[in-house]
């Protein structure tokens, strides 16, 4: 029973192929071999007895049990397209090997890729503006399509190879990394732990910079439409507060009904010129307004300074 419950739980997690993706199918198939202890089997196959004994011993039917149960794991991978191609096999070693023909090619088809592969594999070099996260992935998508072509990539090649295409924001962290670790035991693991610690510092401060940036252009551009609509609207109410029809005081029809005869009585205290209050002060306004804008630029600045320091701070850390 426990057999039965290992066996059905391998075939529910059975990669399915639809023919694409040849490298990473095979790579996940391949772990799933060794979990069975299948995959020697399936790499190398075995040799059937000739003449085929009559009654088999115990060894050779286990090697038969196990061969038929790889066979069966290949069979379920397949699209009901794709099975047609495997259906003669006899042997799990046999259907891998016509997978594998097809899908990767013979030696000279695997020999150029693999050039291809190794001159892509040299040529990387993470982009100006490229994450971290991203970068990596276009790595170990080339190292994975390697290994699915038979060439092993050892850690520290590829830990050298990202340490050497960082992009200039990681030039101080380089030289700290390669001075204070052992690169021959220094997992790509924790190199990826470093890249996106030193990417989360680096990015904190210029995301509130960038966010306050916006902010203040947002700001301003309000600003400008309350300065023509509201410009418009406060002499609009002036003019209408003071465009009364009737030759008496109160009898006016505008906003703000201060009658003709008040309209040279009053005098802003802000500015000092007559016709309006200091409430309606327009020079006030602006001038607060103002006021704020370069505030709003001074807090930028700082936020800028504050950037510069913790990035400086960072570094000497390191």
């Amino acid at each position: 029973m426990a057999s039965n419950g290992t066996t059905s739980t391998s075939q529910s997690h059975i990669p399915n192929f639809r023919g694409e993706k040849y490298h990473l199918w095979s790579l996940k198939m391949k772990t799933m071999f060794k979990s069975q202890e299948l995959w020697d089997l399936v790499k190398n196959g075995y040799t059937e007895p000739n003449p085929a004994p009559v009654v088999p011993d115990q060894q050779l039917r286990e090697t038969r049990k196990k061969d038929a149960k790889a066979l069966f794991f290949i069979q379920s991978a397949l699209d009901d397209d794709i099975f047609p191609r495997i259906s003669a096999a006899n042997s799990a070693h046999e259907a891998w090997e016509i997978l594998k023909q097809e899908y990767l090619g013979d030696q000279k088809v695997i020999k150029v890729r693999l050039q291809t592969l190794r001159r892509s594999f040299a040529e990387l070099m993470m982009g100006e503006k490229e994450t971290v996260q991203n970068y990596l992935s276009r790595v170990t998508e080339i190292v994975s399509q390697m290994g699915s072509y038979g060439e092993s990539i050892s850690n520290e090649q590829v830990v050298g190879k990202v340490l050497r295409s960082l992009n200039e924001s990681f030039d101080y962290l380089v030289p700290a990394i390669e001075e204070s670790k052992d690169l021959s035991t220094y997992t790509f693991d924790e190199l990826m732990s470093s890249l996106l610690a030193h990417e989360t510092r680096v990015r904190k401060p210029c995301d509130k910079v960038e966010e306050k940036a916006f902010q203040m252009r947002g700001e301003s551009s309000y600003r400008g439409k309350i300065e023509n609509s509201g410009g418009r609207y406060c002499r609009g109410g002036f003019r209408g507060g003071f465009r009364g029809r009737g030759r008496g005081s109160g009898r006016g029809r505008g906003r703000h009904d201060e009658g003709r005869q008040n309209k040279y009585g009053i005098q802003c205290h802000y500015c000092k010129k007559n016709g309006h209050k200091e409430a309606f002060c327009w020079s006030k306004q602006k001038d607060k307004q103002k006021a704020n804008f370069t505030e709003k630029v001074e807090e930028e600045n700082n936020l800028f300074l504050t950037h510069s320091n913790v990035v400086d701070d960072a570094n000497e850390r390191m």
